[in-house]
Formats: C-alpha cells, sequence, structure tokens
C-alpha cells in the first residue's frame, strides 16, 4: 500500500460525507424558510469539529465504549509479548495494550495514528486461540494502526450518526415548517421523507464499502508481516466457529482459565451481552463482526463474509507454499 494511498482515502470519505451533511443542512434551511448557503456553512462547520474531535478522541472513545482496560507487560506477559513481536515485524511503535474481559473471541484496535494507538483483545480470545493464531489477530489490528483504517472509520462512523440525526431533524422541520401552508407543504413533506430513508443508507453504504475493504487490506497486510498466512486464517476459522449463546449459558459455571487479574467476569462491563448498546456502534472495529445475522443485516454488514477472507488467505499461502 502506497504510503499516501491512506491520505487519498481519507479525504475523499470525509469529502462524500461532508457533502452529504451539507446538503441536509440545505434542505433544513430551505424548509425554514432560512439562506440555504446558511445551511451549507453550518453543516460544513459541524462536519470539520466533528472530523477534529474523532481525530483527538477516537482513541479514548473507543476504549470506554467497548469497556477496555489497558493492562501492562506484568498483567498479561503473553499478549504484551506477541503484540511487541507483530510491532516490530510491522515497523510501528509499540501500542498500549487492553484487555476485554468477555468469553466472545475477538480483537480490535483503535488510535488516530502509530504513534498513539492500543491494540485490544478479549479474554475469550486468549482462551481460544494457539500463539501463532494470537499473533495473525494482532498482525491484522496492527495493519489497521499502519494503515490508519482506525482514524478513518471512527469519523466515518461518527458523521453517518450525524446523518442519520439530522435527517430526522429535517423530516419533522417539514411537517412543522412555516411554509407547509402554500402549494409546496406536500412537496416538503416528500422531500423530507426520502431524506430520512435515503440520506442515512447512502452515508451507511459509504462507511461499509470502507469498512469491507479495509478488512481486506488488514487480513493482507498482517499476513505478509508475519509471513504466516494461515495462522490469521485458522483464527478467523476457529472464531466464527464459537457457539457465543453456549458461551454466556455456561459463563456462570466457568472458572477463570488464566492466572491473570483480567479474568474477572461481569456482564455489566461484557460489551457483547445482551442490553448493550455501545457494540452495535462499534461493530465496525473488531477482526470479527459481532453483529452476526442474515437476510438484511448482512446487506450492511461491516465486515465482508469471513468464508471469503479465508479463501483468500488460504490462496496467499498457497502461493507462498506455505
Amino acid at each position: 500500500m502506497s504510503s499516501y494511498s491512506w491520505v487519498f482515502r481519507t479525504l475523499g470519505m470525509f469529502t462524500l460525507l461532508t457533502l452529504l451533511l451539507m446538503a441536509i443542512g440545505a434542505v433544513v434551511c430551505y424548509l425554514f424558510r432560512f439562506n440555504m448557503m446558511f445551511g451549507l456553512g453550518i453543516m460544513f462547520v459541524i462536519s470539520f469539529l466533528m472530523s477534529f474531535a474523532s481525530y483527538y478522541m477516537s482513541k479514548d472513545m473507543a476504549l470506554k465504549a467497548n469497556k477496555a482496560r489497558l493492562v501492562s507487560e506484568a498483567e498479561e506477559p503473553r499478549l504484551y509479548g506477541i503484540v511487541r513481536d507483530v510491532a516490530a515485524k510491522a515497523n510501528v511503535p509499540m501500542p498500549e495494550v487492553g484487555i476485554v474481559v468477555t468469553p466472545v473471541p475477538n480483537a480490535f484496535a483503535t488510535g488516530r495514528n502509530p504513534q498513539n494507538a492500543a491494540v485490544c483483545a478479549t479474554t475469550g480470545l486468549l482462551d481460544t486461540l494457539s500463539d501463532e493464531e494470537l499473533e495473525g489477530v494482532i498482525a491484522h489490528e496492527m495493519a489497521h494502526v499502519r494503515n490508519r483504517d482506525i482514524l478513518v472509520m471512527s469519523v466515518a462512523s461518527m458523521v453517518a450518526s450525524m446523518i442519520t440525526y439530522i435527517a430526522h431533524i429535517a423530516y419533522f422541520a417539514a411537517i412543522f415548517a412555516p411554509n407547509n401552508n402554500d402549494n409546496n407543504g406536500a412537496g416538503n413533506i416528500i422531500v423530507a421523507v426520502a431524506m430520512v430513508i435515503l440520506l442515512p443508507i447512502a452515508a451507511m453504504m459509504i462507511q461499509m464499502g470502507v469498512s469491507r475493504n479495509r478488512e481486506y487490506l488488514a487480513d493482507k497486510s498482517g499476513a505478509e508481516f508475519t509471513g504466516n498466512p494461515r495462522a490469521l486464517a485458522n483464527a478467523l476459522r476457529r472464531i466464527s466457529g464459537v457457539d457465543t449463546e453456549k458461551l454466556y449459558r455456561t459463563e456462570a459455571q466457568r472458572r477463570p482459565q488464566r492466572s491473570s487479574p483480567s479474568s474477572g467476569y461481569d456482564s455489566r462491563n461484557d460489551p457483547f451481552a445482551r442490553g448493550g448498546d455501545s457494540i452495535y456502534d462499534c461493530a465496525h472495529m473488531w477482526i470479527s463482526n459481532p453483529l452476526r445475522g442474515g437476510g438484511l443485516s448482512s446487506l450492511f454488514s461491516t465486515h465482508p463474509p469471513i468464508e471469503e477472507r479465508i479463501r483468500r488467505l488460504e490462496e496467499m499461502a498457497d502461493k507462498r507454499g506455505l
């Protein structure tokens, strides 16, 4: 990947999402008979402020939303050692290391750049994978760090959410707008309803398209760091085969499998536990999609099909004679 390609990708996505925000602002101002240029300007400023906030706050927000706790090497020597080895192979600074206490095997990375990053794994992942497989997963996350994917997707997710909220504001503006009594009232409502339906979908499609592409890229880059594509393929196969419902059914009787202060389980601190809303906003961050399902949910999945990811990695290994 070119050292500058992430810059163009980021600018392109920011431009598309900013234009959507500005379009919504212009329509809302039209409905309230304000100057449309005023709406364009307001939405541009909002987009800029959101991008600025995401740049400086994405790491802290991601750690808090996913209920991750940063740990030292003394607390998690196995995970810490693997992260350090992969960071050296990827030629990036050593990131902070975090733990999420949940039986669900998964991992994510966060941070606006390689100098300000954190790589987090769940206790379920550490209990499930071998060292070789865990290295493959950490290499995938380190690829996200190196490619600045976390910043891109954090901003995309925030702006997409903002577009959804403002589209709903436009809908109510159309209903209660002062010009609803003239001949344009019905047309305004139709436009607002179309915005509520189409603009969030457009924002989501941009976000999901970037997310799927970055997963393929991180798989490829991570496998190149370690020189072992099959390790990541095996890890993805093992993660996808875990019966999450069974894990939660047996968690009450499950004894901690590792002598670690992170082993104590509390469902209130588990982002994957039922009733937690944060996982929906952070689904794009994890190596395996935590929102599994078929039907319409697969159309807007943050991740490409795991079978296709495994196939590409196996093909990569075959070409290398591994």
